[in-house]
């Protein structure tokens, strides 16, 4: 027992060390091959998976594994909920609301029944591979975002659209996973279980986040404030961990927790400077640390026989879902918004940004965790999927934005904001 025990552990730590020095490795690389640190983390992944060094395979810590892709995927909606402004969010709300529900629901079917056709796989499962690939990833524009003024209406759509889709995903993957583990469909009850998760998640969300802004505000119960670093890490767990044993969604209370904690000057709290700006720089640096392990994880699931049988099915829908499917659903979505005025030029952008990352790449790795049928097929299109959005479509953004005219000014410093300069900002 003990020695079973202390292998565990060595296993679980020896992970963590290799997941860090390979993303500090290639993290570098990225800023020296101009491409997305998501990117050259895939292949940092692949060169230690089982194809190659054989340092990280899915037999390899299947808890410390669980463990990153669960808190990576948790931590990574806080964040993205924290980016979320409010006050901005109001003006687009019903574009963002419909391209969050509608717009991830739309995208599922569609991708489901071409996976359907192409593949010859069951519905059910290919539902499931529709609704991992349906979310969005803002994180990846983020370098992008740093570097040029993007107009604030269109900026605040894309970030709160996919920090909403990727809660709505998560939530519609682990309800077509809890169908098809239990063998019975039932629309009622799989509606009913949807919307449990969601107010659930809602509400714990909601009131963690509440209590914690509390406790780290400038008032005189803000007995936390010199601890706000450890509270973010705190919110996201207690929150996903309350909102699990409810039976709600932990994925959206961690969202809707970042949320309200970066939203704190509306529901009127207000964090000392310092204390503030600490815990900036900390969540900022365990973000990209929770999509440097999400990324290489997925990397070393990689499964090179499916994707040489399947690459040709996997770039047909990969190539649907990004000049098909995500048009009509921005079309479908932002049409009815006429308080939100959208014009031809910013439409046009927005269905072009559909990167897919880091919450697809955290449920694709759970899903070959956990054995489910056709694993191979789904790890190989959301490995496609990943790679082709972020190097076609996130090195484009850029000179999109300037084509139809949606930057209001450019910062002088790099075009390319890796891992390094975040930890030169820390130090």
């Amino acid at each position: 027992m003990e020695n079973s025990l202390i292998i565990s552990t060595d296993s679980i730590l020896s992970l963590f060390a290799v997941i860090l020095i390979t993303g500090m490795i290639f993290g570098k690389l990225s800023g020296l091959f101009k491409l997305p640190d998501v990117v050259m983390f895939l292949f940092g992944g692949i060169f230690l998976g089982p194809y190659f060094l054989n340092l990280v395979g899915s037999d390899v810590s299947p808890i410390g594994n669980q463990l990153l892709l669960t808190f990576g995927s948790a931590f990574i909606l806080y964040d993205g909920g924290r980016e979320v402004r409010l006050k901005i969010l109001n003006n687009v709300k019903i574009s963002v609301g419909l391209l969050a529900i509608v717009g991830v629901v739309i995208s599922s079917v569609f991708t489901g029944f071409v996976v359907n056709k192409i593949f010859h796989i069951d519905m059910i499962y290919a539902l499931l591979l529709g609704a991992v690939v349906a979310s969005t990833d803002p994180a990846t524009l983020v370098p992008v975002f740093k570097c040029i003024t993007l107009r604030e209406k269109v900026k605040q759509t894309v970030i709160s659209e996919s920090a909403f889709n990727d809660a709505a995903g998560a939530i519609l993957v682990f309800s077509i996973i809890a169908t098809i583990q239990s063998g019975m469909f039932s629309a009622g009850a799989s509606i009913q279980q949807l919307a449990v998760m969601i107010v659930g998640g809602i509400l714990v969300g909601f009131s963690v986040g509440i209590i914690l802004s509390f406790f780290i505000s400038d008032k005189r119960f803000g007995i936390l404030h010199e601890y706000a670093p450890l509270v973010s890490i705190f919110a996201v767990i207690i929150s996903y961990v309350l909102a699990e044993k409810l039976h709600g969604s932990g994925y959206m209370a961690t969202f809707v927790t970042g949320l309200v904690c970066g939203n704190k000057a509306t529901f009127g709290f207000f964090v000392p400077h310092n204390s503030s700006l600490v815990q900036t720089h900390v969540r900022e640096t365990l973000a990209t640390l929770m999509r440097m392990a999400i990324f290489i994880m997925l990397g070393t699931h990689v499964d090179f026989i499916a994707l040489s049988m399947y690459w040709k099915q996997s770039l047909l829908v990969v190539f649907l879902l990004m000049f098909l499917f995500r048009p009509i659903v921005v079309l479908v979505c932002t049409l009815p918004d006429r308080r939100a005025k959208w014009s031809l030029k910013e439409t046009l952008f927005l269905m072009w940004v559909r990167e897919t990352g880091v919450i697809p790449a955290a449920l694709s790795g759970m899903i070959v965790s956990m054995k489910i049928a056709h694993s191979e097929i789904i790890s190989s299109v959301v490995f496609m999927t990943i790679l082709i959005t972020l190097v076609v479509q996130a090195s484009t953004t850029k000179i999109l934005a300037q084509r139809l005219g949606l930057l209001e000014e450019e910062c002088v410093t790099h075009t390319q904001y890796t891992i390094k300069d975040k930890l030169e900002e820390i130090i």
